[in-house]
């Protein structure tokens, strides 16, 4: 019998190439997907993909939709926690045990809220097989990011981990071209290129540039949900955590200094004649606080620009040989600045 999935966010970066991902992997299973607008293609291009119209805040939709699914996956706000509660409740209304795949980010991880390092590189790195580092995701404070769905989440695995098996797909930077009918590019790219006119039209830094993050290439991240959601269909036990645990995978496929990236971006804008000069310059604290500007996350700057988020991925490595296999980052930004430039 066909594997019934029920998604979210099909139209944004992320869940809009989950949803291609999906289809054209296995277009056998029965999708469905939450929209609040509809795309005018959607139709012809999945034509066999059922919508329901509805949004985040449809808590009887999305527990209706849970209910009939054998495997969510939940593409949509990694911070809206009513959405992720009435999926909870339809998933745990279940008679039969179902999945639970959750779009989160390994921004949880960030010391952006730390000043020991900014600018500069921390040396710890995070794994996803390592049980201590899965503890301190337990643990986290709670303003640290998408810390409110995650405790959800990892209470929900505590009292209803046999009925309800949760994954928690946790990548990195993400780069290149998404394959949905909505949203097809990334934020990091995009968001540095509008705050170089608040360095005087330079790319920038912040102390030594030597804050690194890791990042994946949306093709590889691709891969990685196509055999996570496999792993849930075949009942696989790779699928979710130990214990109480949710299973987190960090997707990561490389690391890069932030400073590195600022020139390369830097190059790609020089050659267009956006910047006159390509060499990043040194920006203070207070020019990076006033960055990237977000209601809900007032140091999103710091968190972008001056933090270290390094994690390894090695719990799918192990599970599913997962490994990098498009294009790097560097070779890939010019691609990436073009499009963000609307070139």
């Amino acid at each position: 019998m066909s594997p019934k999935i029920f998604l979210t966010g099909a139209t944004g970066y992320i869940g809009g190439s989950v949803l291609h991902a999906l289809v054209t992997a296995h277009p056998s299973y029965t999708i469905t997907v939450l929209l609040r607008k509809t795309p005018p293609s959607f139709p012809s291009v999945y034509p066999n993909v059922k919508i329901v119209q509805g949004d985040y805040d449809s808590a009887e939709i999305l527990a209706e939709q849970a209910r009939k699914a054998d495997i969510v996956v939940h593409n949509g706000d990694s911070d809206h926690e009513p959405s992720l509660t009435a999926l909870l409740a339809g998933l745990t209304s279940k008679p039969t045990p179902s999945y639970l795949l959750h779009l989160s980010g390994t921004g949880i991880l960030s010391d952006w809220a730390s000043p020991a390092h900014l600018g500069t590189l921390n040396p710890k790195v995070y794994s996803d097989a390592d049980p201590t580092d899965i503890a301190t995701l337990a643990s986290l404070p709670d303003d640290a990011l998408h810390r409110g769905t995650e405790k959800l989440l990892f209470r929900a695995a505590a009292a209803h981990g046999e009925k309800v098996r949760i994954a928690i797909m946790c990548p990195p930077d993400i780069y290149g071209r998404g394959t949905g009918l909505g949203n097809t590019q990334s934020v990091f790219v995009r968001m540095f290129i509008a705050d170089v006119r608040g360095a005087g039209n330079r790319p920038f830094y912040y102390g030594e540039g030597a804050n690194a993050r890791s990042w994946v290439h949306v093709e590889d991240l691709m891969k990685l949900y196509v055999r996570v959601v496999e792993a849930a269909v075949d009942n696989e036990t790779s699928f979710s955590g130990p214990g109480e645990f949710p299973g987190y995978y960090f997707a990561g496929t490389q690391e890069h200094r932030h400073i590195d990236v600022a020139r390369g971006i830097g190059r790609v804008l020089e050659r267009e004649g956006v910047v006159a000069d390509a060499e990043p310059v040194e920006v203070g604290l207070e020019v990076i606080d006033g960055m990237a500007r977000h209601p809900r996350f007032p140091q999103l700057g710091r968190y972008l620009y001056a933090s270290n988020s390094r994690t390894r991925a090695v719990r799918a490595g192990k599970a599913f040989g997962y490994k990098g296999e498009a294009p790097g980052l560097m070779e890939s930004l010019e691609g990436d600045v073009l499009a963000a430039l609307g070139r």
